[in-house]
């Protein structure tokens, strides 16, 4: 990891110096969780560098290039958060975020941009923006403005997570029973997450690999089938009374071993 870690900032640095401006790449204050987030640049390569922070980070981040992409893909419903860059081909990140707010669409945003005159401010903000982060951009103060847009949503989770005897701390990644405490790989930490939050739900293969890959992945499903065994080994070590289970052929969902 910190290998990965390193190289990752490194070529950030040397890529985009002028927008990657701190000097700290790891977010020393993350609130890893499954959230998922919608980032539109039509610089493949900042897309891809974002991208790369912010799965880093603890989100399943998808990307696209234009505004009309960006629009289809916020129209789906299925992001926790929207980053949007102002100029984009297509349509403006504020066209895209004035057309989803007429359509009821409220999810949160924050607005990127190099345009950094008040009165450019004021126009995304009316648009609907949450937030606005200027261009060039410390990465310590994305990941900041994400945790706080996130914050926001009125469906706000707390950072631990708890059903029956389990606990899920979203800072550090730990699940814990008791005095036990097991530490989970970033992926199973994501299909933990969506299952404690959502307990006795069978979440479908698809959800799982959209919520927590991505739709842009090229992962295959058995991913899901190695990050759920991985978790069943944890649960069992920390004793707990929770339990995956399999639906054949639809998906899991978290129960418990005694009601269900």
């Amino acid at each position: 990891m910190e290998l990965y870690t390193g190289m990752c900032y490194n070529t950030c640095k040397q890529t985009f110096g002028s927008v990657f401006s701190d000097v700290t790449y790891i977010d020393n204050h993350r609130r890893v969780m499954t959230m998922r987030l919608l980032f539109a640049e039509d610089d493949r390569d900042l897309c891809r560098a974002v991208k790369a922070l912010l799965e880093h980070s603890g989100y399943s981040a998808d990307t696209v290039y234009d505004g009309n992409d960006a629009v289809d893909y916020a129209r789906s419903g299925g992001y926790d958060g929207l980053i949007l860059d102002w100029m984009m081909p297509g349509m403006s990140g504020v066209e895209v975020l004035r057309t989803l707010r007429r359509e009821g669409i409220n999810t949160p945003c924050l607005m990127l941009t190099a345009r950094d005159a008040v009165e450019d401010r004021v126009t995304g903000l009316d648009a609907g923006a949450d937030d606005y982060l200027s261009k060039p951009f410390a990465t310590t103060e994305l990941l900041a403005r994400i945790r706080a847009m996130l914050r926001r949503r009125a469906d706000y989770a707390p950072d631990v997570a708890r059903f029956g005897d389990v606990e899920l701390d979203k800072a550090t990644m730990e699940l814990r029973r008791g005095g036990r405490s097991v530490q989970l790989t970033n992926k199973a930490f994501q299909v933990m997450a969506l299952l404690v939050e959502h307990p006795r739900t069978i979440h479908s293969i698809d959800t799982i690999m959209e919520r927590v890959w991505g739709w842009d992945s090229d992962a295959e499903t058995s991913v899901i089938w190695v990050n759920i065994s991985l978790l069943r080994k944890k649960l069992a070590e920390i004793g707990a009374n929770v339990e995956i289970k399999a639906a054949r052929g639809v998906g899991y969902s978290l129960t418990t071993k005694d009601n269900g």
